[in-house]
């Protein structure tokens, strides 16, 4: 099947699937201020729920661009499969909610379709993140470096669980850097 195939039938499945199971848990309490101009630039996966396309992600970033209209530009590319494997990119577009203090995205991979984005959790330095979406089906833990320590990378963890997330379906994300495929990547 076509990658823009696949994509558009993993979020259509997303979407039905939403709907579906017992009551909702609470919403997920965005941070109140997200800093667009800092929050832009690279940042590595460490941890995820993923998405059907990522489940096999080695050396996963995201890398945010803040667009004149204040949207936000995102590129998100990995190694599917391995470290050596081919690269995967999705790119799409974070539309900010006005009113969130820009911690609260539609992302659009296709139009008219938006995947709720939530800043559920951002250092101070803006150095760890936390995206996360009410449905609790996917949550991405990021950071700038393409590791932390373990008792950062604990705590995250803890923070992800306070969310309500199933920690069975975490995975953390193998980082190693520099990578050979991405020219000035990891630097």
């Amino acid at each position: 099947m076509h990658a823009a195939k696949k994509v558009v039938a993993a979020f259509g499945f997303t979407l039905a699937s939403m709907g579906a199971g017992a009551a909702a848990p609470p919403p997920i309490q965005p941070v109140p201020y997200v800093d667009l101009t800092r929050f832009m630039g690279r940042w590595y996966v460490i941890a995820s729920i993923p998405t059907r396309f990522e489940r096999n992600a080695y050396n996963a970033v995201e890398t945010y661009t803040l667009q004149p209209d204040g949207n936000v530009y995102t590129a998100f590319r990995f190694n599917n499969g391995g470290f050596d494997a081919s690269e995967k990119s999705i790119h799409s577009l974070g539309i900010v909610k006005p009113g969130t203090g820009n911690a609260v995205w539609g992302v659009q991979l296709f139009w008219p379709l938006r995947a709720q984005y939530i800043v559920a959790y951002l250092s101070k330095d803006y150095g760890e993140t936390i995206v996360a979406r009410d449905a609790r089906d996917y949550t991405w833990v990021m950071a700038r470096t393409p590791s932390v320590s373990p008792d950062v990378y604990q705590a995250l963890m803890q923070k992800v669980k306070s969310l309500g997330y199933d920690m069975s379906q975490l995975r953390q994300v193998p980082q190693r850097w520099p990578d050979k495929n991405t020219p000035g990547a990891g630097q």
